[in-house]
Order: structure tokens, then sequence, then C-alpha cells
């Protein structure tokens, strides 16, 4: 099948089966006589693997990796699972961070009186020429200021 019905049966767009393909991530498909790229069922059958894979959020190097265990059939499952757990150690550490950063916003937002006055604690905390640490934050430009010296 040509690259369009094979988008459409596996759920990938055209634009990345061809990135799939120029990365290596997926073998380059056959060409028929015409030049039009040629896609089998198993070329399908890849693509939606690795689109279930993306849903997941995997990044394309871990999907490489999994794709690799994937066809090697001698493959010990403690190997996938240790991907699939990695991943998931990641998934948790990223929404903990999100939590936080959404804490730490909605308690700007509450200290805000989102009236007609020009004072705003959002964008006092986002001047704020601090890190969290007592650092001295790195320096930043002001509306109309041209730098620090």
């Amino acid at each position: 099948m040509n690259i369009g019905k094979a988008a459409k049966a596996s759920g990938v767009s055209a634009k990345m089966i061809r990135y799939y393909e120029q990365t290596g991530l997926i073998p380059k498909a056959g060409r028929k006589d015409s030049g039009y790229r040629d896609y089998s069922s198993a070329d399908v059958h890849m693509l939606r693997f690795i689109r279930k894979a993306r849903d997941l959020g995997f990044s394309v190097s871990e999907i490489d990796g999994l794709l690799n265990l994937w066809r090697d059939r001698s493959r010990q499952s403690s190997d996938v699972k240790r991907i699939a757990q990695k991943h998931v150690d990641d998934l948790n550490e990223r929404i903990e961070a999100m939590k936080q950063m959404a804490g730490t916003l909605q308690s700007l937002v509450d200290c805000c009186a989102g009236d007609a006055r020009p004072d705003c604690p959002i964008l006092a905390d986002l001047e704020d020429d601090h890190d969290g640490s007592g650092a001295p934050a790195r320096a930043t430009l002001r509306p109309g200021s041209k730098g620090r010296s």
C-alpha cells in the first residue's frame, strides 16, 4: 500500500512515517516501479506499535529499544519491564514537578487581587531576582532597561 493508506491504517501521519524512515526507527519502505513507497501489512503493524508507544509517552530512542526487543524473540521480559518501569518513574517525576508548579502558580493566583490596580504578585514573583535558594538569579532585563552593569 502507498504511504497515505499506510498512514490511515496505522494512525501515524505520512510525515511521521517519513521521519521514522529518515531516522532509521523503521526500515525504508520498498519502492514500486513508479517510485512510490510500498508498505506491507507488517510495516503497518510496526507503525501501530510505534503509535501506541508514542501514545504512552515513550521517546523515539525508547521506542527504538522496544522495537529491537519486540523483534528479538530471544528477549527477556525483564529487559522490557526495565524500560517500561524507567518510563513510569520518569512520568511520575514529571507529574510531581508539574504538581509543584501548579501549586506555586495557584498560590500566586490566590494572592492576586485581579482588579484594575497595576500591582500584581504574579509578575512580582516572576521578576524576583532570587532563584529560591537565597542566591541571586541570573541577570534579567526589565522593560526600558539596558541591562545591568
